[in-house]
């Protein structure tokens, strides 16, 4: 014990301090290891139970001093490798000082180099204390140096920090520990160049074999199971992996799961009609108790199979043969298939209404938000922190931020109310609110064609007469086919704003990879437009993030807008109001298409929701065509007694049968045959009582 205080008193306390405290901790904590079973410290500390995740400054009860001795003893003893405890037991403990503390004894270059490059990140000191405490915590449980840090190991710590609820970073988004140190590590070299870049990219599972999403489910009948596996293999060489899932689900989860449920002894393809019934009342609601509302997507999924595979076994009938039996889905269930439709598109249509006269106070509202931030962050830059200065009627004062920052952000405190806003931040945010909402706005892109977007997707063109038009080259998304479409001077502008916003932080387009929720891929590194900092290092926007960012839009507005609180946008309302908003305006139709990026023209008429605005436009312009080709004098204003007249006509076809519809100053043959109700209503009992 003499000897090992030695080493902590000569390691760890600078010269001339006081080391009869460091004495006493270290005294406190191996005298109460000596209780335990063992020959050494090591033996001594798994007998303690410690390794479970009980603290070690539980033991002295309500004593805080005490605790505080023991749990600083117990970091010492850690970071010198006298002790080598499991995650649960290190991470269980708190420690102000463990990184310098191993850093200390370690005197590891390759560490030292690690930690040089975590101090060069542009985060904050708190981001990269967590940093180098995530590799130093690693290198403890593992019993290693940083030399021997492999992916694989660092991944471990990572997926058990989460999985005992010990990340160092956000909680609240759900990262892992060791996300800001990965890629610090793969530039060293750390890293073989095979591993992933970030953790994210490691941690990330990619697409499903077909075997596995099928698995998933768990069916009872294995022949069933072998069957829809080849089924589906036989048809992804059609399909991208997004409608492959797709087909799984209808297939597996929604039409043989269910099955199973209802006939546990089903054994083939051929169903009871009973069955099928029971089938169709439960594809009625969804899981959540809520009506399904796509009952064509199911229906036509399990149709195909059967059609698909009476097809194929004239083929190759020792293969899918036994499998034929009549399809349960008849032409009865697809019966009413368009009217499902129209009622679809009759929502959508309604959807797309009810947010046309919202778009304007959105966009505004997006507008609004970045110049005051941005005014607000630019009057906060011209003084220095612990300065005052009035912008917009209000004082305000900027304060100093307490972390090592390299590029610290900008904070300040309303002098009225004393709330603190972070300026830089919000200002921020603002930023890409607003380029998100007016790309979607005036480009009708798809979400995922937005995160597309790259500074290779700016091009320009030369018209024969001189003039330059800017274009905007969308990649190949749903449709699988690329576009251009001509950039407006507002698109040109948001485009032009996010390019000199990358290069005013950067110098340029940072270069980075975006992942494809859709398809379960990284895409190849490009310098996309749309991108944030995910630990510390750029990666492409996803589509849920684009999501995200119009809600938490409508979500501001609900404050001061009534009409926003029930409604809020999803990325696709905007394409439907660009293309309505471009049909109505008298762009041809087929045009419209080319810019959606439609094969179908049709599908572009779907899109296109028409206002009753419209209608009476159009019908006045054919009035006034109409009207031209008459003589002016038949425009005269009436007389007093015309008008009289021609309202008494209106009057007396109150008296008339309901279906008469004589135009104004014609004579009527159904005149005067009833002058009440009562003799209609004794004409019907005539005429009941004439049948007998």
């Amino acid at each position: 014990m003499e000897e090992i205080i030695e080493v902590v008193i000569g390691h760890f306390l600078p010269a001339g301090s006081k080391t009869w405290r460091a004495r006493q901790e270290m005294q406190e904590f191996l005298g109460y290891l000596t209780g335990f079973p063992g020959d050494t410290w090591q033996e001594r500390w798994e007998a303690a139970g410690h390794d479970a995740g009980i603290p070690v400054g539980r033991v002295a009860g309500d004593d805080r001093a005490l605790s505080r001795r023991l749990s600083a003893a117990a970091g010492r003893c850690f970071a010198m490798r006298l002790i080598r405890p499991t995650l649960l037991g290190l991470r269980s403990n708190t420690f102000t000082r463990y990184t310098p503390w191993f850093r200390s004894i370690a005197n590891d270059p390759w560490l030292e180099e690690f930690c040089e490059r975590v101090d060069q990140l542009p985060v904050g000191s708190s981001r990269r204390g967590r940093a180098k405490s995530d590799v130093c915590y690693a290198l403890t449980v593992f019993g290693i140096d940083l030399d021997g840090l492999t992916p694989e190991a660092l991944l471990h710590y990572a997926v058990e920090c989460r999985a005992h609820a010990l990340a160092g970073e956000d909680a609240e988004s759900g990262t892992f520990s060791g996300t800001l140190a990965w890629p610090v590590l793969h530039e060293m070299g750390q890293f073989p160049r095979s591993a992933p870049r970030t953790l994210r990219a490691a941690v990330t599972r990619g697409q499903l074999s077909i075997e596995e999403a099928v698995d998933r489910h768990q069916l009872r009948n294995r022949e069933v199971r072998d069957l829809l596996v080849e089924y589906v293999r036989r048809r992804s060489a059609e399909l991208d992996y997004s409608t492959l899932r797709h087909l799984i689900t209808r297939l597996v989860k929604t039409f043989w799961k269910v099955i199973e449920e209802i006939n546990p002894e089903q054994a083939d393809l051929r169903l009871s009609q009973e069955t099928f019934t029971q089938w169709k009342e439960k594809l009625l609601v969804l899981p959540g108790g809520k009506p399904r509302l796509d009952m064509d997507g199911p229906l036509l999924a399990v149709r195909s199979l059967y059609l698909d595979l009476h097809t194929w076994s004239v083929a190759e009938p020792e293969r899918w043969a036994k499998w034929v039996a009549p399809c349960p889905v008849r032409d009865a269930d697809l019966r009413h298939f368009q009217l499902r439709r129209r009622r679809l598109n009759e929502r959508i249509a309604n959807r797309t209404r009810v947010r046309q006269p919202l778009l304007p106070i959105l966009s505004q509202h997006v507008n609004d938000t970045w110049h005051q931030r941005r005014e607000l962050l630019k009057a906060a830059q011209s003084v220095r922190p612990g300065e005052e200065f009035v912008h917009d009627g209000t004082t305000w004062l900027r304060v100093s931020c307490n972390e090592r920052h390299n590029r610290p952000p900008v904070r300040v405190v309303n002098r009225t109310t004393g709330d603190l806003v972070r300026v830089s931040q919000d200002e921020n945010a603002a930023f890409w609110q607003w380029a998100v909402v007016e790309t979607l706005r005036l480009a009708g892109l798809r979400a995922e064609e937005l995160t597309e977007l790259s500074h290779l997707s700016v091009r320009q063109y030369q018209r024969p007469n001189g003039e330059v038009v800017a274009l905007l080259v969308i990649s190949p998304s749903k449709s699988d086919r690329e576009r251009v479409i001509p950039m407006s001077a507002e698109l040109f502008h948001v485009i032009a704003q996010v390019i000199r916003r990358h290069r005013e932080e950067h110098g340029t387009v940072p270069v980075c990879a975006r992942y494809d929720l859709h398809e379960k891929v990284w895409s190849e590194e490009l310098p996309y437009l749309f991108q944030t900092v995910h630990s510390s290092s750029q990666r492409g926007m996803s589509s849920t993030t684009v999501w995200r960012i119009v809600r938490r839009a409508c979500n501001e507005l609900a404050a001061t807008h009534p009409e926003f609180a029930n409604v809020h946008f999803a990325p696709h309302d905007f394409r439907r109001l660009f293309a309505t908003e471009l049909v109505n305006n008298g762009l041809p139709i087929h045009i419209g298409a080319a810019l959606l990026g439609h094969l179908d023209i049709r599908t572009t008429r779907g899109y296109v929701a028409v206002f009753d605005e419209d209608v009476i436009s159009h019908y006045h312009q054919f009035l006034a065509r109409r009207r031209g080709t008459r003589p002016v004098e038949e425009y005269r204003e009436p007389t007093r007694d015309e008008w009289e007249d021609f309202q008494e006509h209106f009057d007396k076809r109150r008296v008339e049968l309901g279906s008469c519809g004589r135009p104004y100053g014609t004579p009527c043959a159904h005149e005067h045959a009833c002058f009440s109700e009562l003799a209609l209503e004794w004409r019907s009992v005539r005429n009941v009582l004439a049948r007998g």
